[in-house]
């Protein structure tokens, strides 16, 4: 629609695709220098045709992704001389955390490596049953404690476990709220303390799972999390073609954290390596 209402490419084209990039949750900044580049771009490369516009914002994007850090970033760390590789996942509530560890923990496993899961969300009710739910449908074994027991003393127990069966990843789900943030973040710092104590170079990662669809909110949650967890990546959930997701380019672009896994639906192999290009040119389907 947007592009039906231009014949050519002038000042409002610009500055109507600023604020049609700010309603995707790109985000302010992101946006305005989004549509400078493109200014520039479409001056360069002569881009007259909606065609040609439409090849400079999807290459636009990806650029943008890219310059604020590279794609091998984007890969999954697993370093096989330093088991167990421990993944962290941090996020709010009804993000998707603890499917995404049912879904990676099978992909593992699939791959023939030994995994171990860690319930460490012990204060919701329901968190460490649907952990161990996937546990069985995996075949991965779960380390939970006690009812309301300390999450710290739960990855204590695990990171032991997988420590001394050699298991090739330890994936550790957590808390995703407490009384108030404060709680929640001295939490996650425990938990943190408590995995170096017995592995000082752990964890490989720590991936914040973040919900597609919560646009903006998604930025400050990721900048709340890094504060305290010091991300390493990101893992976007709910992206069903319907929501927006602009905001994977306002993280980048303000934060330099890279997308590492998409969530795409229910079933244990809807989790899937996330590519700039795809995801530019999905931003823009029907488009390109």
């Amino acid at each position: 629609a947007f592009f039906a209402q231009f014949r050519t490419v002038d000042e409002d084209f610009f500055d109507d695709l600023e604020e049609l990039l700010i309603e995707s949750d790109v985000g302010y900044e992101t946006a305005e220098e989004l549509t400078e580049q493109l200014r520039d771009e479409a001056k360069l490369q002569k881009a007259k045709s909606h065609e040609d516009l439409k090849r400079v914002i999807v290459e636009k994007l990806v650029d943008l992704y890219d310059q604020n850090g590279n794609s091998e970033d984007e890969k999954l760390i697993y370093n096989p001389d330093n088991k167990p590789n421990v993944y962290l996942f941090v996020g709010v509530n009804g993000a998707g955390k603890t499917t995404t560890i049912g879904k990676l923990a099978k992909r593992f496993k699939d791959e023939g490596k030994s995994v171990i899961l860690a319930a460490a969300e012990t204060f919701r009710a329901g968190a460490v049953e649907q952990l161990v739910e996937w546990g069985k449908r995996v075949d991965v074994p779960v380390v939970v404690g006690k009812e309301k027991a300390d999450p710290a003393s739960v990855v204590y127990d695990a990171t032991e476990k997988a420590i001394k069966e050699k298991a090739d990843y330890l994936l550790v789900d957590t808390a995703g709220r407490l009384q108030n943030k404060k709680n929640l973040m001295s939490e996650l710092e425990k938990i943190q303390r408590t995995i170096k104590k017995l592995l000082p170079d752990q964890p490989t990662e720590t991936l914040l799972v973040l919900d597609g669809s919560t646009g903006q909110n998604a930025l400050l949650q990721a900048k709340d999390f890094d504060k305290t967890t010091k991300l390493t990546g990101l893992v976007l959930t709910k992206l069903d073609g319907s929501s927006k997701g602009g905001v994977v380019l306002a993280i980048r672009n303000e934060m330099n954290l890279p997308v590492k896994l998409v969530g795409l639906g229910e079933k244990p192999e809807d989790l899937a390596d996330f590519d700039a290009a795809n995801y530019a040119i999905g931003l823009f389907h029907g488009l390109v």
